[in-house]
């Protein structure tokens, strides 16, 4: 219901948002999917209704099914065979999935062809070479870096203009800077995604309890602000950019999409018009 209301305000009033910023994908997946990763869902929107409204704007909808642990027998699960069926078929524009295992990247090659394929940032890449060689791979159409490697600009600047248009960044991620169990926290949804009984995955960072803060994510070493984006990554050659925000809830994504994309003047107007609408619960 945000994106419902948000996309019509952005293509009534494009007066009010930046002309620099065009919204390339809108990514996520319904509950209960068992290649889901990153995150365990609980969207109960109705996949259709979700995927009409991506087409009625011409936007790529993503299903993020980056769950690292799959195995062959996972493969054959029918919701999410479903999805996959439902989204390859779209025809408007292309759609993608956001994966980190290769067995579902060979799969879904083999099986669903008019989709498009994102190597997700749960793969932790933070070494600048590893990263730079998922870039090479034809596999994908764009790669997310972990965010440690956000403001790693000589190296960033060794990458052909080719591979630019490749690297999508993650901009605003509160994540501590210095966390070592990135990749074992992601590894503990994808279990839960699966149904797996296991330990929960405790944070030990600093602040951990207090849960995801923007005000927090603006003052990581790795954020990057509206600023950066125009004076330092869009001049190097990049031009994607992704916002955290899945399963935060709907008044802390519309805080991002205010800060990202939103003029400061039309602040105000886009926050009227969604407060004020009956049909969304923003708290």
């Amino acid at each position: 219901e945000l994106y419902r209301i948000f996309l019509s305000l952005f293509h009534e009033h494009r007066e009010y948002f930046y002309d620099w910023c065009e919204i390339g994908s809108i990514y996520g997946a319904p509950s209960d999917c068992i290649w889901g990763g990153g995150r365990v869902e609980d969207e109960t929107c109705d996949p259709s209704d979700a995927l009409a409204l991506m087409q009625k704007y011409g936007i790529s909808a993503r299903l993020t099914f980056s769950n690292s642990l799959l195995r062959k027998e996972h493969l054959s699960d029918k919701r999410c065979n479903t999805l996959c069926a439902l989204f390859s078929e779209s025809s408007r524009v292309q759609n993608g999935v956001i994966i980190h295992s290769e067995l579902l990247l060979d799969y879904l090659k083999e099986n669903y062809p008019k989709l498009y394929f994102i190597s997700s940032t749960t793969k932790v890449l933070t070494d600048f070479e590893a990263f730079r060689h998922e870039v090479e791979r034809d596999d994908f159409r764009y790669v997310v870096p972990d965010f440690r490697l956000n403001k790693q600009m000589d190296q960033l600047n060794t990458l052909t203009q080719i591979q630019k248009d490749k690297v999508e960044f993650l901009c605003n991620e509160c994540c501590w800077f210095g966390c070592k169990d990135r990749r074992n926290c992601y590894e503990a949804v994808s279990r839960r995604n699966l149904g797996v009984n296991a330990p929960e995955h405790h944070c030990k960072a600093p602040a951990a309890e207090q849960g995801y803060r923007f005000s927090k994510a603006m003052r990581n070493p790795g954020f990057i602000g509206i600023d950066d984006i125009q004076n330092i990554y869009i001049p190097m050659g990049f031009s994607n950019f992704k916002i955290e925000g899945r399963g935060l809830g709907s008044a802390l994504v519309l805080e991002f999409l205010l800060y990202y994309m939103t003029k400061p003047e039309y602040q105000l107007n886009v926050r009227e018009a969604i407060y004020l609408d009956n049909m969304l619960d923003l708290f």
